[in-house]
Formats: structure tokens, C-alpha cells, sequence
């Protein structure tokens, strides 16, 4: 329940207390009033003088389960630039459960579908029905198409309706979709038909396929023992050439071996004669002779090394003594000069506070001190100066301010006296003027009271006249006539309604057999169009026009044909693809053979870089006999030279030995010995590089030599010389053998171009055949329609047309037109008498009430001319109080003006002496400070020891001088030691080379005997092998092999020709109308029977819900209906309206396949058997009337969850006598419902007599009046019915 207002609220001046409904309606549905958007319903920013302007509403009442609940939605209203802008703040419902309060904010709900849901009414309910605002309140009697929207909203019946349209449609898809499958299958079963067939050549070919793998297989089996034997073959006589080659080789390396052995023993001085034991031990001797003294050598250039990284530590020791020497010089430096500077800044200072005693420098530690003291004794005495100075400018200073105070505070009192006067002063003004306006206004009023004397006598006289005038009654008597005719003329049309009725049923007989007739024409017309379209074509192709089964045996012919032409094409394809293998298989055969000669070919050149082989061996043979003289020169080069260093350096001879020249001088001597000893080192490196350039030699010989024993080895063997005749000849018979079968593919080719067009055509003729089959028995069952509709029409009287009746029927209709109109200009007169009536009197009463008004206001005369002389009074007494005030004034400003001067003079002197003061004190304090900071560097560098760590770093740097002298010295002497070990290496060198060669003549002696082994093993491996048997099978295996690849190939083109029969089919079966052919029919026939039986549903679906909304519809009707006659007979106190009722007219004749249902609402009035649409016929009384039983009868249906109901200006437009027939019907709805906990109406007025017809029942005692406070601010007032009468205008 909503807090408990009392029935009625009544106020006195326009407070608008709609607000009332207007802020329930929001605060249950979040709508605003009517024609506001939010902006004029929170009170004007610019009104308020304000930036923005918020706003609240609070409800608290009981939900349906009796649950206490609290809502609460703010709003705010800003004001920017020349627009207002609205918005909503946060709303929050609170519920008290188990004694605790539990909020819900609208960030995390929606408040409008709480507050419904708690209601327990859908929002058109409270909107149209509980609270509706007052310019609303006629929507009942509003034109057709907003009345049936708010009626389906409040029967929520569109939700409904729309799942009826939603059945409807899904319906006539599926209908559809039934009828687009029906074709469909008729497509797919043909294809499903074809993709067997193509399946059934498929699996056949498959089949073929199988069993001409298996008998390649079987060929490939006998192939594999036959090639693995002849592989085995090969490779034993591929190495019985290797062995030959080896042999050829090592029979080559043999004599090479032994002309090197000779080659070296030439070139030896001397050979050792020793063991192999003795030899390595004196080379291992004369090794470690060499490696000592290399030893030797290393350990003297580390020594070098490390007295290197000494001299460079010592050189580094002494820059950084140096740099240290050079920085502690300039520290001494620097502390001489600061005291100097101290003893100056001293001095200074001293002169300046006159101190005797520090004329002369330097100074000593004791008059330092004694400066220190001084200095500070007189600073202490300017600091108290300067402060003495300061205290007595204080003293002045503060009584200076005590002065101007006090002359400040009585200035400001008598500028306030003054302030507080003047206001005074106006608003006695503003006062004096209004008193004087209304007294103006009063003496104006007399001639008023004249004039409205004059008014209110002729508006009495016009009201009688127009009294007398009125014939209201005789109005009514001939309206009950006319509506007498009216219902005779009902009765005559109603008749007339039902013999066309009738004649209706016969025309749709009528109309039907046109229309088979019609349908015929159609039916012919088309199979016309067809038999015209393709009789030509299927003339040509058969020689006749055929029926259906007659065009499908003729198709079946055809593709039999097709098929046949296919198949020999098929097999013409592999005769060709098993021509066009073996054509490939020689071709390979003979390009292979050429492929080897030309490969041979080319590792000949590979190996000897041309194709003149004899000219490049010749070539080789030449360089190798050069470099092996060469390398015997080289050889003994070494012995020569080393002969010689000895003869000249052990003989002490001073000629050549070759040419006996004599040498002059000494340094002659040295320059041969260094020449010879130069060319006795290069020699080893040189004899190296030539035995290695000479070993290469050899090795591309042999391989010249082996690679042409295997080239003509393998000429002879492969018979790839002489020309292979018999392979060309083949290859020729087999490219006959591919034309021929290439013209015959293409014959049948031609031939299958022709017969598919022919198939194609006449597939395409049998589907307009089986749609004019389908014509043809349609056409035999619209004649048989025709037939059974000319039956029923046999012995029917149609003498009474159609258009007899219907034309009778609108001269009726006319008459019953022009009655109608005569009762509502009867009907308009008689409520223009009653309005203009009703009009006068209202003037007769405003004008009583203004004469009354201007006579209480002439009372108060005396009172306002009194008052007038007493404000005018007190001005002038104000005035003089000023006068004074200001006068005394002007001295204390003067006053005021010079004091605040000699204030400021004494600040400035004040600031000025102690600025004076403050610089000498700050400038000793400075002075002091620097000394200060000399004395504390001076003693820091006494302090430290700087002087004696400039001795010790002096004393440093002498020591590294020296050792730095003595690492110079040791470097030298370990230099001059490694040039005679290097020397004494280059010497052992030669010995080292005539011991090597010892070693390899021995080793190379050892080689040769391996070869000679070597040899004899390959010699008896070639004997143990069978060469002539071997050549002899391997030809045998070849031709063998051949045939067996000739078979091979001629299957291998079957099995093609099957491989591309079976790609053909397969590729036909992917196609979009063969592929999942079977699968696609099982689908769609599944398909079409579920939609079939989905439609069955969906129709009773339909019918049940549109039966169980028209029993809802009508039930709720009756009901409505029902509460509208009782509440109507006992309210409306006229003749004219026995009652009224709401119709709804609906289609009864619905089905799934028709469109929904539609529900159009009017207001009728009855009167007798007659109805009336209220609309446009009522007047502005029994509008309202009729809106608000329409509203009550809704509530009392609609509203049992909410027993709540808001009445706005209900008594509008009503005359007195129903306005105490409402208040009764009230009152009895009040009785009937008082028992109920949830009831509770809210009726809102302006009428006071209506408050007080509802207060004389025992329901109603107190009711809540809006007034205006004395801040012009609306409040309600608690009031009790019996104080109505002390509310007089």
C-alpha cells in the first residue's frame, strides 16, 4: 500500500497538485508527465537563481507478499549557457528483511522492473488505469487506433498476437519448403539412379584394374632374380678391371720407386752404412742437440721478455713519482701563499676597528689569538648598539598605532550608524510608495462598484430570459421518437444483411466456376506453349511428338549408345597408351646407349682435360721425366753446397772451389759462405714442393692409363659402337601402329560429339513433357469441378439479384442516416441550451464575488491614509540623523590621514638605521669568516705532514732511477747471447737433411717390397675368377630381361587405360548432381516428411492459442463490461444513455494460413437496442464520465495484486447531479472495498461540495489541502471534513 493519504486533497489556489500523481507515475515507471521531457517538471534553474537545481522523490509501501518497501529516484536540473539539461541520479529500493535493511542501487538493477514486479501490474495498468494524469484521463474515448494500442497494452495481449503471426509465417515457410522438397526428390531420384549405374562400370573397371596389377606384379617378380643376378654379374667383371688396373698401377709405381731410390742415392754425398737402429738414434741424437739448443733460445728470449716488462714497470714507477713530486711542490706552494694572504686580511681588518699591535709580519700563533678576541669583544658591542637603536623605534611606533585606533573604531561607528539609517530611510520610502498606490487604487474602485451594479443586473436578466427560452424537454421527447424510427430501420437492415447473406452463398458458386473456367483456359494455354516449343525438335530426334515413357525409353537408347561408343573409346586408349609405352620404353632403351658413350666421352675429357687422349698422355709423360731431374738436382744441391761451406770455412781456403778464383778480401769470403748457406736452407722446401708436384704427375698417369683400359673394356662388352639398327626399325613399326589408332579414337570421338547433343536435347524436352503431363491431369480435374458446381446451381431462383438487395439496402441506410443525424442536432441543441445556461450563471457569481471583494478593500481606507503620515514622519526624522552623522565625520578622517603619516616617517628611519647597523656588523662578520677559512687550510697542511711525504717521494724516485739502469744493461746481454744460438741452429740444419734422407731411401725400399706383395695377390685373385663364363651368361640374362620389360610395358598401357576409365567415373560421381546422390535423397525425403509433420503442429499450436486468447479476451471483457453498466446506472443521472460498454470486433474465420487477429476497440452508448459510438457524439460531461467508469471498471479488474487508485479532477465538465451520483458511486466503492488490506484511492479536486458529499459518509473524515506558505513554497495541510465552511472565498 502507498503511505495512506486521505481521499481527497482540495487547495485553495492553483498549487498544482497533479504533481501528486505526476510523481508517483514516475517514481513507479520512470515516466515523465505529459509534453515534458524531465526539464519543467524539477522546479526552473533561472527561477532559482541557481547553477543547477536537484531534486528527490521518496516512496515507501507494502509489495505484494505485504513486504515493507522504500524507493527513492533523484534527479538534477543544470542550467548552461541558454539551455537546461536533465538527468537522472542514481534511484536505490531498500526492504526491510529480518529486521535489516537491504538496499538495491540502479547501477546493478533496473528500478522501473522492480518497482512493476513489486506492484504486481504491468506498466500500462498504472499508467492508463491508477495513475493517469489529468490530460490523459479521456484516452477511453480517444480516436481507433491509440484505443486499441492502449487496450492490447493493458490485455498484453500483443505478445500473443505477435506468437500467432510468428506461427503464421513459420507456417507458409514450411508449406513452401514441403512443395520445394516435393520437386526436388523428383531430381534426386534421377540422380540417384544414374550415380548407381556410373558405380556399377566403376566397380567392373576397379575389377579389371585389380587382375592387370596382379599380372604386372608377377612380371615385376620375375624381373627382380633375373637384374639382381645381372647386377651381380657386373659387379664381379667391374672388379676384375679394377684388379687389372691396380696391377698396371703397381707395376708403374714399381719402376718410379726404383728410379726415385736411384735419384736419391745419386744425390746423397755419402749413404749410412749402419743399422736402421744406429740410423734413428743419431737422428734422435742430433734432435735433441737442436731442441736443446731451441730450448736455449726460448728460455733466453723469455728472459728478454721479462727484463723487458721490468724496465717498462720502472719507467712507469718514475712518471709516477714524478707526477706526485710535482703536485706536493704545488701544495707547499700554495701554503705559503695563504699565509701571506692571512696575515694581509689581518692587518686589514685590524686598521679598520683600530687595533694596535699588528703593523708588522708575519705573525705569530699568540697575536692571532689575541686578534681573535679582540675582534670578537667589539662585535658583541655593535650587536647590543643595534639593538637599543631598534627597541625605542618599537616603542614610538606602538604608540603611533594605539592612536590611529582609536580614531579608526570611531570613524567606523558612525559610517555604520550611517549604513544602517539609510536602509531604514528606503524601505520606509518603498513602504510610503505602495500605501500611496493602493490608496490611488481604492478611489478608483467606487466607480467600479457602479459599473459591476449595471453588469450583474443584465446578467440576471439574460440568464431568465434564457430559462424561459429553453425547451430541453421537448428536445428529449423527439429524440426518443427518432430513436424509435432508428431501431424499426435496425431491424429492416438486419433482415436485408441476411437475404444477401444468402445470396452470397450462391454467387460464391457462381464466382467459383468462373474461375475453374478461367483456371482451364490457363491449362490449355500452357500445354499449348509447351507442344509449340519443342514439337520441332522432338520431331526431328524421333519423328513424332511422344508422351513421357515414350521420350524416356528413347533417352535410355540413347545413353545405352553413349555408353557403347564410350567403352570402345575406352579401349582404343589403351591399345594406344600400351603403343605410346612401348614407343617410350625403346626410346629410353636407345637413349640410354647413346647416354653412355656420351658419358665416357666425358670423364675421358674429365680426366684429361681434352679429347686428344694420346697427345695429353705424351704431354704428361714429358713433364714427369723433367721434374724428376729436377728433384735429383735439388737432391744434390744440398751435398754440393754443404761441400763446399766446409772447404771454405774448415781449409782455410781462399779460392773457389769450382772456378779456383781467388777472393781479395775477407768480406769477399763471408759473402759466398752467407750465399751458399742461404740456397742450402731454401733447397729442403724447394726438393718438397717438387716431390710433391711430381707425385701428382704420376697419379693423374695412372689414372689416364686405367680410364682407357675400361673405356675399350667396356666398348667391347656393351656393343655401344656399331649402330643398333634393330632398335630404330622398332621404334618405327610402333609410331605406325599410334597414327592408326589415333584416327580410330578420333572417329568415335566425332561419333559421341554427335549422339550426346542429341541426348542432351531430349533430356532437357523431358522435363517440360512431365509438367505438361501434370497440365493435362490437372485440366481433367477442374473439368470435373465445373462439372459438381453446375450440379448445385440446378433449380435456383435468381430473380432477386444481388444488386436488388443491396441496392434496397442503401436506401435504407440513407433513411437510417438521416434519423441519426436529426438526434444528434436535437441531441446538440439541447446541450448548447444547457451550456449557455450554465455559462451565465457562472457570470451572475464571478461578478457577486468582485463586487463583495472591492467592498471589503474600500474598508481599510482610513487605515492606509493614517499610515501614509506616520511613514512620511519617520523619513524625515531619519534624514536629520544622517546629516549629523556625516558630520561628524569629515574631522576624524583629517585626523586619521595625519597620523597614519608620521607612522610610516618613523617606519622608514627605523628601517633605514637598522640597515646601516646590520651592513657593519655583517661586513666584519665576513672579514672575520675569510680568516678563519686561511687559518683552517694552513693548519690542515701542517697537520697532514706534507713537508716530510715531499722528502720521502724524492728520496723514491732516486732508487728507481737506478734499478731502472741495471735492467738496461741486462737486456743488452741477453740479446748478444741469442744471436750465437741461432747462428749454431742454422749450422746442425744441414747434418739434420742428410740423416732424413737416409731415412726415407730406407722407408722407400721397404714401399717397394709392399708392391712387389701387393701385386703377386691381385694376379692370383684374377686367376681364381671365370671371366669368358661370366660375359657369356650376362648376355644371356640381357636379352631375357628384354622381353620380359616388353610384356611389362604392353601391360603397364592396360592398366593405364583402366587407371583413366576409373578416373572418368570417379570425376562423374564428384559432381555436385551424382555426388552423396543416394544420401541426398534419404535427406531430403526425411526432410520433407518432418516438415510435413512439423506443419500438422504448428496448425494445432495455432488454433489452441487463438482459442485460449479469445476465451481470455472475451471473459475479461464481460467482466469490464459488466462493472462499466453497474457503475454507469448508478452515476449518470440523464435519460438519453440507459448504459455503455466497450466492444472489441474480431475475424472469427481465422486459420494459420490467414493473417493474425486484430482486436478493434470502441465505446459505445445504448439506449434501448440502439448503439452509438461515443466518439464525437458525447458531451464534454459524459466524456469525462464515461472515461472514468471505463478506469474504475479496469482498476476493479485488473488491480487485485494493487488495490490502488488515483483520481484527477474527476468532478470536470460534470454537472451537479452527476457530480453527487459520483460521489456516491464513490462512496459505495469505498463500503465495498473497505475490507480489503491492500485498497486505497487517491482522489484529487478542486470542488470543495464534492469533498463534502464524500465526507458525509462515515469513510471519510480528514483530507490533506496544498496551500502556499509565506515562503510562496507548497505544502499540505491535515484538515477535517467539518471544517470545510471556514474556507470562504
Amino acid at each position: 500500500n502507498l503511505p495512506f493519504l486521505e481521499n481527497s486533497l482540495c487547495p485553495p489556489f492553483p498549487n498544482s497538485p497533479s504533481t501528486i500523481i505526476e510523481c508517483l507515475k514516475y517514481i513507479s515507471t520512470g515516466d515523465f508527465p505529459p509534453g515534458t521531457k524531465g526539464h519543467s517538471f524539477v522546479h526552473d534553474p533561472k527561477v532559482a537563481n541557481e547553477t543547477d537545481v536537484r531534486a528527490q522523490i521518496r516512496l515507501q509501501f507494502r509489495d505484494v507478499t505485504g513486504e515493507l518497501i522504500a524507493v527513492q529516484r533523484s534527479m538534477v536540473c543544470t542550467q548552461k549557457g541558454k539551455k537546461t539539461e536533465f538527468k537522472t541520479l542514481e534511484g536505490i529500493i531498500t526492504r526491510t528483511k529480518h529486521g535489516e535493511k537491504v538496499s538495491l542501487s540502479s547501477k546493478c538493477a533496473e528500478i522501473d522492473r522492480e518497482m512493476i514486479s513489486a506492484l504486481g501490474v504491468s506498466k500500462s495498468v498504472i499508467n492508463n488505469v491508477i495513475f493517469c494524469h489529468q490530460e490523459e484521463s479521456n484516452w477511453p474515448l480517444s480516436e481507433g487506433r491509440a484505443l486499441k494500442q492502449k487496450f492490447d497494452e493493458i490485455f498484453s495481449a500483443t505478445r500473443y498476437i505477435k506468437a500467432l503471426e510468428t506461427l503464421r509465417q513459420v507456417r507458409q515457410k514450411q508449406s513452401l519448403r514441403v512443395k520445394e522438397c516435393q520437386t526436388e526428390l523428383k531430381y534426386l531420384k534421377q540422380n540417384k539412379e544414374k550415380a548407381r549405374e556410373i558405380q556399377d562400370h566403376l566397380s567392373n573397371r576397379e575389377a579389371q584394374l585389380a587382375a592387370s596389377k596382379e599380372n604386372v606384379k608377377s612380371i615385376e617378380n620375375q624381373l627382380d632374380p633375373l637384374k639382381n643376378r645381372l647386377a651381380e654379374i657386373e659387379q664381379n667383371l667391374a672388379k676384375v678391371v679394377r684388379l687389372d688396373n691396380e696391377i698396371k698401377a703397381l707395376d708403374s709405381r714399381k719402376r718410379q720407386m726404383e728410379k726415385d731410390n736411384q735419384d736419391l742415392q745419386q744425390k746423397m754425398e755419402k749413404v749410412f752404412q749402419g743399422t736402421d737402429d744406429q740410423l734413428r738414434d743419431m737422428y734422435q741424437n742430433h734432435q735433441r742437440t737442436v731442441k736443446e739448443k731451441e730450448r736455449r733460445l726460448t728460455g733466453c728470449q723469455r728472459e728478454l721478455d721479462r727484463a723487458s716488462k721490468e724496465c717498462q714497470r720502472f719507467n712507469r714507477e718514475k712518471s709516477e713519482l714524478l707526477v706526485e713530486q710535482g703536485r706536493l711542490q704545488l701544495q707547499a706552494d700554495r701554503h705559503q701563499q695563504d699565509i701571506r694572504t692571512r696575515d694581509s686580511l689581518i692587518q686589514t681588518l685590524a686598521a679598520m676597528l683600530e687595533l694596535d699591535g699588528f703593523e708588522r709580519t708575519p705573525f705569530n700563533e699568540r697575536q692571532i689569538n689575541s686578534f681573535h678576541k679582540l675582534v670578537k669583544e667589539r662585535q658583541e658591542r655593535e650587536v647590543e648598539t643595534a639593538s637599543q637603536l631598534m627597541r625605542e623605534f618599537a616603542e614610538k611606533e606602538t604608540m603611533k598605532q594605539k592612536q590611529i585606533d582609536e580614531i579608526r573604531d570611531k570613524k567606523t561607528g558612525l559610517e555604520k550608524t550611517i549604513d544602517l539609517k539609510s536602509d531604514i530611510q528606503n524601505k520606509k520610502q518603498v513602504e510610503l510608495k505602495n500605501v500611496k498606490y493602493e490608496l490611488n487604487q481604492l478611489e478608483e474602485s467606487s466607480d467600479r462598484i457602479l459599473e459591476l451594479d449595471q453588469e450583474l443586473i443584465k446578467a440576471e436578466r439574460e440568464l431568465d430570459e434564457a430559462e424561459k427560452n429553453s425547451n430541453v424537454e421537448a428536445l428529449v421527447l423527439e429524440v426518443q421518437k427518432l430513436q424509435n424510427e432508428k431501431a424499426n430501420l435496425d431491424k429492416v437492415l438486419q433482415k436485408l444483411d441476411q437475404e444477401m447473406e444468402q445470396l452470397n452463398l450462391h454467387t460464391k458458386t457462381i464466382t467459383q466456376m468462373d474461375m475453374f473456367n478461367k483456371d482451364k483456359v490457363d491449362k490449355e494455354e500452357q500445354i499449348r506453349k509447351i507442344k509449340s516449343r519443342h514439337s520441332d525438335e522432338l520431331n526431328s530426334l524421333l519423328g513424332y511428338f511422344p508422351n513421357k515413357k515414350q521420350l524416356e525409353d528413347w533417352i535410355h537408347a540413347k545413353t545405352r549408345e553413349i555408353n557403347q561408343t564410350r567403352d570402345k573409346l575406352a579401349q582404343l586408349n589403351k591399345e594406344l597408351a600400351s603403343a605410346e609405352q612401348n614407343k617410350n620404353h625403346i626410346s629410353i632403351e636407345l637413349r640410354k646407349k647413346e647416354e653412355q658413350l656420351s658419358n665416357y666421352e666425358d670423364k675421358l675429357f674429365d680426366v684429361c682435360g681434352s679429347q686428344d687422349f694420346d697427345s695429353d698422355l705424351y704431354k704428361l709423360q714429358d713433364e714427369i721425366e723433367k721434374t724428376s731431374k729436377q728433384r735429383a738436382m735439388l737432391a744434390g744441391a744440398t751435398a754440393v753446397y754443404s761441400q763446399f761451406i766446409t772447404q771454405l770455412t774448415d781449409e782455410n781456403q781462399s779460392c773457389c772451389p769450382v772456378c779456383q778464383r781467388v777472393f781479395q778480401t775477407e768480406s769477399e769470403l763471408q759473402d759466398v759462405i752467407s750465399d751458399l748457406q742461404s740456397k742450402l736452407r731454401l733447397a729442403p722446401d724447394k726438393l718438397k714442393s717438387t716431390e710433391s708436384e711430381l707425385k701428382k704427375r704420376e697419379k693423374k698417369r695412372d689414372e689416364m692409363m686405367g680410364i682407357l683400359r675400361f673405356l675399350l673394356h667396356t666398348f667391347k662388352r656393351n656393343h655401344i659402337i656399331p649402330n643398333d639398327d634393330n632398335l630404330r626399325n622398332k621404334l618405327q613399326n610402333v609410331n605406325r601402329d599410334i597414327q592408326r589408332l589415333k584416327s580410330d579414337v578420333e572417329e568415335q570421338e566425332t561419333l559421341l560429339g554427335t549422339v550426346m547433343p542429341e541426348e542432351e536435347s531430349a533430356k532437357a524436352c523431358l522435363q517440360d513433357i512431365t509438367l505438361m503431363e501434370r497440365y493435362q491431369t490437372d485440366l481433367r480435374d477442374v473439368e470435373r469441378k465445373i462439372a459438381q458446381q453446375a450440379n448445385k446451381l440446378q433449380g435456383v431462383d435468381l430473380d432477386r439479384t444481388l444488386m436488388k438487395v443491396s441496392q434496397e439496402k442503401q436506401e435504407k441506410k440513407h433513411l437510417w442516416d438521416t434519423v441519426t443525424g436529426k438526434i444528434e442536432l436535437n441531441q446538440k441543441l439541447k446541450q448548447d441550451q444547457q451550456t449557455q445556461i450554465q455559462q451565465l450563471k457562472s457570470t451572475v457569481n464571478e461578478l457577486k464575488a468582485e463586487k463583495l471583494q472591492i467592498s471589503s478593500n474600500m474598508q481599510r481606507q482610513q487605515q492606509l491614509e493614517d499610515q501614509t503620515v506616520e511613514l512620511s514622519t519617520g523619513v524625515q526624522s531619519l534624514e536629520r540623523e544622517i546629516k549629523e552623522a556625516k558630520d561628524q565625520l569629515f574631522p576624524l578622517e583629517a585626523t586619521l590621514e595625519k597620523l597614519q603619516r608620521e607612522r610610516v616617517d618613523l617606519i622608514n628611519k627605523k628601517n633605514t638605521s637598522n640597515k646601516v647597523t646590520q651592513e657593519k656588523i655583517n661586513e666584519i662578520k665576513e672579514k672575520v669568516k675569510n680568516i678563519h677559512d686561511y687559518v683552517k687550510e694552513i693548519e690542515k697542511y701542517i697537520q697532514g705532514g706534507k713537508e716530510d711525504y715531499k722528502k720521502q717521494k724524492e728520496s723514491e724516485l732516486d732508487e728507481v732511477k737506478t734499478q731502472l739502469a741495471d735492467c738496461e744493461k741486462q737486456k743488452e746481454k741477453i740479446s748478444k747471447e741469442m744471436g750465437t744460438i741461432r747462428q749454431d741452429i742454422d749450422t746442425q740444419k744441414i747434418q739434420e737433411r742428410w740423416l732424413e734422407d737416409n731415412l726415407t731411401l730406407r722407408k722407400r725400399n721397404e714401399d717397394l717390397k709392399e708392391v712387389e706383395e701387393e701385386r703377386k695377390q691381385h694376379l692370383k685373385e684374377m686367376g681364381e675368377m671365370k671371366v669368358p663364363q661370366l660375359k657369356n651368361e650376362r648376355q644371356r640374362l640381357e636379352e631375357k630381361i628384354e622381353d620380359l620389360k616388353r610384356n611389362h610395358s604392353l601391360a603397364l598401357g592396360r592398366q593405364r587405360g583402366f587407371e583413366e576409365e576409373i578416373i572418368r567415373f570417379k570425376k562423374e560421381l564428384r559432381e555436385s548432381q551424382f555426388k552423396d546422390a543416394e544420401e541426398k535423397y534419404r535427406e531430403m525425403m526425411i526432410v520433407m516428411r518432418t516438415t510435413e509433420l512439423v506443419n500438422r503442429d504448428l496448425d494445432m499450436y495455432y488454433k489452441a492459442l487463438d482459442k485460449a486468447i479469445m476465451t481470455f479476451h472475451s471473459m475479461k471483457m464481460e467482466e469490464i463490461n459488466k462493472i462499466i453498466r453497474d457503475l454507469w446506472r448508478s452515476t449518470y443521472r440523464g435519460q438519453d444513455i440507459e448504459y455503455i460498454e466497450i466492444r472489441s470486433d474480431a475475424d472469427e474465420n481465422v486459420s494459420a494460413s490467414d493473417k493474425r487477429r486484430s482486436y478493434n476497440y470502441r465505446v459505445v452508448m445504448i439506449k434501448g437496442d440502439t448503439a452509438l459510438d461515443m466518439r464525437g457524439r458525447c458531451s464534454a460531461g459524459q466524456k469525462v464520465l464515461a472515461s472514468l467508469i471505463i478506469r474504475l471498471a479496469l482498476a476493479e479488474t485488473f488491480c487485485l495484486n494493487c488495490g490502488i487508485l488515483a483520481l484527477d479532477e474527476p468532478t470536470t465538465n460534470l454537472d451537479r447531479e452527476n457530480i453527487e451520483s459520483l460521489a456516491h458511486a464513490l462512496v459505495e466503492i469505498i463500503k465495498s472495498r473497505s475490507q480489503q488490506h491492500n485498497f486505497q484511492l487517491l482522489v484529487i479536486t478542486h470542488d470543495e461540495d464534492f469533498v463534502e458529499l464524500l465526507g458525509r459518509s462515515e469513510y471519510v473524515e480528514k483530507f490533506y489541502r496544498i496551500k502556499k506558505n509565506i515562503d510562496q513554497c507548497s505544502e499540505i495541510v491535515k484538515c477535517s471534513v467539518s471544517s470545510l465552511g471556514s474556507y470562504a472565498h
